[in-house]
């Protein structure tokens, strides 16, 4: 057995075991926390598992199709296709990091995820959610040079660019996915911690620990609203810029023509902070952790699945390379 001593805690390396046993200078020990999901009524268990697989399925199956559209068309080589797939990609992660343990635990009838397990769910969890909001002002911006400039489009959002907005965008999520799981390693916890909720999110857990949580508390609310700042930032200075172009123009088909440009990614848009601002209003403005719960849902699990249909039904160009994959059955 090995030892490892931190800050806040005594940590015993135990071999033959998945992860440690973290003991807190005052005697208590935690292995585990306990996920109380959106219902702790075992009568709606069996439709609740039902219904998040399904939600599942059809997150991952609609998400990768939009993937293969986009590669194996030739005519979908561009910026705007090559976000869209980043986008897809990452809405599958989200409910991937969130959903299958959900659904697992269900099955088993257990609630338990373990220390070193609900840390790294919720550092990925922090990453996707974060790349999702960044990867939506980059696409903003390429509907804003798409329109603005449309003669320097090519020059402007040339294959350099694009991937250094995607790589920047992967590393400022992961700073910050590093940065909030480091800050909640140094928290003690009572030995039974119930997490009110279907995974391990930052705020809920950080709101059980028996420590002092008010540096935690500064760094998590200010790094979340400073880059959820800087991200509709863009995008409302990007869409300000569009709304101007459009309107300067003269034909009603040129103005319509550049909106529908547009139009998916603003649903996509609306869906997603509407959503995530809601569940944050939810918890600051109610006690009842589990309403949270629900809230998060939306956000966690209904927009990536919404995302691919939004996307296909309102662009004719993937609605056609989707029907040369699925063999014309469209």
């Amino acid at each position: 057995m090995s030892i490892g001593v931190t800050n806040s805690h005594v940590v015993f390396f135990i071999p033959g075991r998945e992860i440690p046993y973290i003991k807190s200078r005052n005697n208590t020990r935690i292995s585990e926390f306990l996920l109380l999901g959106v219902s702790e009524d075992p009568n709606l268990q069996p439709l609740i598992f039902r219904l998040f697989l399904s939600m599942y399925l059809v997150t991952v199956l609609g998400n990768l199709l939009i993937i293969l559209a986009i590669i194996s068309d030739s005519r979908l080589y561009l910026p705007m296709y090559f976000f869209l797939s980043n986008l897809s990609f990452v809405d599958i992660c989200v409910t991937s990091t969130t959903v299958p343990k959900m659904l697992v635990n269900i099955q088993t009838q257990s609630k338990a995820i373990s220390y070193s397990g609900c840390i790294n769910q919720m550092f990925l969890f922090l990453i996707f959610v974060e790349l999702d909001n960044f990867l939506l002002a980059v696409m903003a911006y390429d509907r804003y040079v798409a329109i603005c400039h449309p003669l320097h489009y090519t020059f402007i959002m040339n294959n350099q660019l694009c991937v250094l907005l995607v790589l920047v965008s992967w590393i400022m999520s992961v700073l910050h996915a590093l940065l909030q799981s480091s800050m909640v390693l140094r928290l003690s916890f009572s030995t039974h911690v119930e997490i009110p909720h279907f995974f391990c999110e930052l705020n809920q857990v950080v709101q059980l620990t028996c420590s002092d949580s008010l540096l935690n508390d500064l760094v998590m609310y200010s790094a979340t609203v400073l880059l959820a700042t800087i991200s509709l930032t863009g995008i409302l200075y990007s869409y300000s810029k569009i709304v101007s172009s459009i309107r300067a123009i003269s034909s009603a088909q040129g103005k319509y023509k550049a909106f529908s440009t547009c139009a998916s990614h603003l649903s996509v848009v609306s869906l997603f902070y509407c959503t995530g601002f809601g569940v944050y209003l939810s918890s600051a403005a109610t006690h009842t952790s589990q309403l949270t719960a629900k809230a998060s849902v939306m956000y966690t699990v209904v927009t990536p699945m919404l995302n691919p249909f939004i996307y296909s039904l309102r662009n004719k160009d993937v609605m056609s390379a989707l029907k040369r994959i699925l063999g014309g059955k469209m």
